[in-house]
This record gives structure tokens, sequence and C-alpha cells, in this order.
């Protein structure tokens, strides 16, 4: 049909449109479409082709690690927590026979290394030797990961050394969880180990490379004094105390960093993490054997320090308190409506772990007080961008605890530029020796305590005395002779 023929039958559809179109009406443009697009075919010819097969998007292929880690059994808190126990978990990074890693070289004595399966998994049989080298390894990996990751800068982890490793050293840390009988357990800088004992209470033998606590508390002071080497040795009762209550804090985060734990402890409090709780009671079988009734140590506490004495032990409760609270407080303020408890209590654990260890890595390189360590605390959330409550949590519990002196009012937000003085009875109790007769096995350790210092003191004086002595005896017989 030629143009001039389409625009006529255009003319005439159009002459015989109504001017309205009735209520309710719906209008039918087949003839008028259907002309124009023969219109718009004969203006524009085109050659039309079979389709052709529609091509398929290529799909991004999903990276696919060359080298995976291995799922493992492990306690995940103390065997007496019965609503915890034995659980399944995955270790990110490759492990090789022993169990051992680039960092950790697991052993015990008299047994051969243990060997992955199949499926290159370290599952072993509950309450043997081979699952307690596993449950070793697990606790020591993740507790080094768990600081790893707080110290980490963007995507990379932090370097998180051994007090040992250096620019010509790598050496791993040796762990032995069934060194001898004993009641205790250790970290050894100078055999490079972390040991852990077994003793029988009545008929049954405790293991304390078993608890979960036990060996997040060594492994956290071997971590530390890989940070501030002279702490571990240092005379001041508040720097021994931040030794041991790091330990303990450790055992505590290290639990929160595992969101089936934190789901436990909301469950078991409701939230309210002053609440009883396995959480708060630190190495429990351990502290039942002697007929404690919350652990060896209970970081749920009220304890200011002129409650204590200088014994490192009681001490280091005070700031493990004071931790503690305001861990509760940072959850308290955190909650909300639209978001799981259990998330929140991991998030809050998470954050305050980073601002512990970076304040403590801002603190004095030695004879560090607990003051140092909440005054960095203070600097590093101003800093953080994190709101005045933080501060405010920070600064009223330490003040409560009688560690520091507020200037103003707790009731009053705290300025971003304060810095809290020592209180008197802080700056009284520094003066103090320490005692370490109640500490676990790390800090009453010669070589920790400086009782190795002092006897390579007076032996390096005897021996210039007798090479005094002998010059001495050599010089009268020549002028002996001479005469």
């Amino acid at each position: 049909m030629a143009t001039e023929e389409l625009t006529a039958l255009l003319e005439q559809i159009e002459a015989k449109r109504p001017n309205s179109i009735a209520p309710g009406a719906v209008p039918t443009p087949t003839l008028e479409y259907r002309a124009h697009r023969r219109l718009m075919r004969a203006a524009n010819p085109v050659t039309t082709q079979a389709p052709g097969p529609i091509p398929l998007p290529v799909p991004i292929p999903v990276p696919i690690p060359l080298l995976v880690g291995p799922r493992v059994l492990m306690w995940k808190q103390d065997p007496s927590v019965a609503e915890i126990g034995i659980r399944k978990s995955f270790l990110p990074r490759p492990v090789s026979t022993g169990p051992r890693d680039a960092r950790i070289n697991v052993a015990i004595t008299g047994m051969p290394a243990v060997v992955a399966n199949a499926l290159g998994d370290f599952i072993q049989t509950p309450l043997t030797a081979e699952f307690d080298a596993v449950h070793t390894f697990a606790v020591v990996r993740q507790t080094l990961t768990m600081y790893q990751r707080a110290l980490a800068v963007g995507t990379t982890l932090a370097t998180v050394p051994w007090r040992w490793n250096g620019p010509t050293n790598s050496d791993p840390i040796q762990v032995q969880p069934r060194h001898s009988q004993m009641m205790n357990a250790f970290y050894s800088p100078g055999q490079r180990l972390l040991a852990f004992g077994h003793f029988m209470q009545g008929t049954a033998q405790i293991f304390t490379c078993r608890s979960f606590d036990i060996v997040a508390h060594e492994t956290g002071h071997a971590v530390l004094d890989g940070l501030k080497p002279n702490w571990i040795s240092a005379a001041n009762p508040q720097t021994g105390g931040l030794h041991e209550s790091f330990g303990d804090l450790t055992a505590i985060f290290l639990a929160l960093s595992q969101l089936d734990q934190a789901e436990a402890v909301i469950a078991q409090t409701k939230g309210n993490l002053h609440d009883k709780t396995f959480l708060s009671d630190l190495a429990e079988q351990f502290g039942l054997a002697l007929g404690r009734p919350n652990g060896l140590r209970n970081a749920d506490n009220d304890l200011r320090l002129s409650q204590v004495s200088n014994e490192v032990h009681a001490i280091s409760q005070v700031f493990t308190g004071a931790i503690y609270d305001v861990l509760a407080d940072i959850y308290s303020f955190e909650r909300r409506a639209v978001k799981d408890d259990a998330i929140v209590l991991y998030d809050s654990a998470r954050y305050l772990l980073s601002l512990v260890i970076r304040a403590i890595v801002a603190s004095p390189s030695a004879g560090a007080t607990y003051a140092d360590v909440a005054n960095q605390m203070l600097l590093i959330a101003n800093a953080d961008g994190k709101p005045v409550e933080y501060r405010n949590f920070i600064r009223n519990r330490f003040t409560v605890r009688e560690i520091v002196v507020s200037p103003t009012p707790l009731t009053a937000d705290i300025s971003e530029t304060v810095r809290l003085e020592e209180s008197p009875v802080s700056a009284a109790l520094a003066q103090l020796p320490q005692d370490r007769t109640g500490c676990c096995g790390t800090m009453t350790l010669p070589e920790n305590n400086g009782i190795e210092a002092v006897i390579d003191e007076e032996l390096t004086a005897f021996r210039d005395a007798l090479k005094a002595e002998a010059a001495e005896r050599s010089r009268a017989a020549i002028a002996k002779d001479r005469k």
C-alpha cells in the first residue's frame, strides 16, 4: 500500500472518531494502531532475520581458598559447665600434625603426634590425651587470633609476637597439655612454654588443660609478655595485677568472641550480666576442687583498692571487676528492641577488647598502673568517636574502685581532655612490695617474679669478689717475692 493511501486511510479513521467517549466506555484503537504500524513499516523497511541463540551470562567464579583450616572438638567452657560442654569449632588457618602451626606447637610426652582425619579435621574422642592436645591447641590459637584481630589495621591481622620473637627468631610457643602432676599451670618465657598440670581430686583426676578459662588465661600471660616484656617481673603491685587481670579478661573476651557462648550467657542471665553466670565465674572446675563456690575468681565483684592488699591475685580482681562493669554498662546502653541481645553483647565485648588491648599497648613500658590504662582508654574511646557515655562509664567505674579521682561529679559528662589523677589509695599501694603467693603458676615462677634476676646479680657480685680476692692474693705474693 502506497504512503498516500495509508495517509488517506488514517484521515478517514480520524473523521469517524467521536468527539467524546461515553462514560465507562473503553476506547479500542486497534484500527489506528494497525494503520500506524503499516505506515511505519512502509516508511522504514527492515530486513528480518531468524533470531539466534540468546547468549548466557558467564558467572563470576567464587574464589575457593587453596588451604583451609580444620574442624575440631573442644570444651567451650570448663567441663563442669554442662550447658556449654563439648562443641565443634572451625579454625580458619591450616593446622599440621601435632597439632601445630607456625606459632603454636603442642606435644604430650609419651604420645604420638595427633594426625588429622581423612577430611583434614582434628576430631578426637573426648577425655583422651589426643582430645586434650587438640582442645588445648584450639584455645591457644583462638586466643592469639583474637588479639591479632583486635589490633588489626584494616583487613590485615596484626603481628602479635611471643617475647622471644624478632627479626631472626620466629620460634613457636611450645604447649604441653599434660605437663606434670601439679595443681597449677604456667607460662615460662625462658622455656618458651605453656604448661598445664593435672592432679587427683578424690577418685577423679582433674586436667587443667581441659579448662577453657585456664588455657585462655595462661595464653593471655604469653600474649601480654610479648607486647610488654617488662611488666611480668615489675615490682609495682598494680603492674603485676594487670598481668593477672589480663589473663582473666582474656578468658572472658574469648568466650564472648564466640556467638554460641554469647547466646548462652544471654539465655542464662536474661540479659543481666550482673546475674550469676559462667562468664564471670572463672575456672569453675578448679575452683570447686578447692572448695570455692564461684571458681578461682569472680569477675563480677565490687572490690575497691582499699579492700585488698598488695597480694597480686587480690589486687587484680579490682581491675577485672572495673572492666567487667564497663562491659555491662556498654551492653545495657547499646541494647535496642531491633537488635538481638546476643549480637549486642558480642559487639560490645569486641569493642571493649579492642579498647583495652590498645590502651595497654599505649601505656608505659615499665611500672604501668591501673590509672595509666584507664586514661588511655578514655583517650582512645574519644578518638574512636564513641558517645560520651562510654567515657562516663570508664570514669565512673574506675573512680568507684578507688583507682582514680574524678574532678567533676560522676553524674556530669566527662571532658574530652581531662586526665584522671591516681587516687591516694592507689598511689600508696604502689609503694608496697608485691606479694605473689596467691597467683597462678606464671606469676610465681622464679623467672617471672624477679628472683632469678636477684640471684644472677648476687652470683655476679660473688664472682667479682672472688676475682678481686684472687687479684689481691696475687699482688701480695708478688710483693713478698720482691722483698
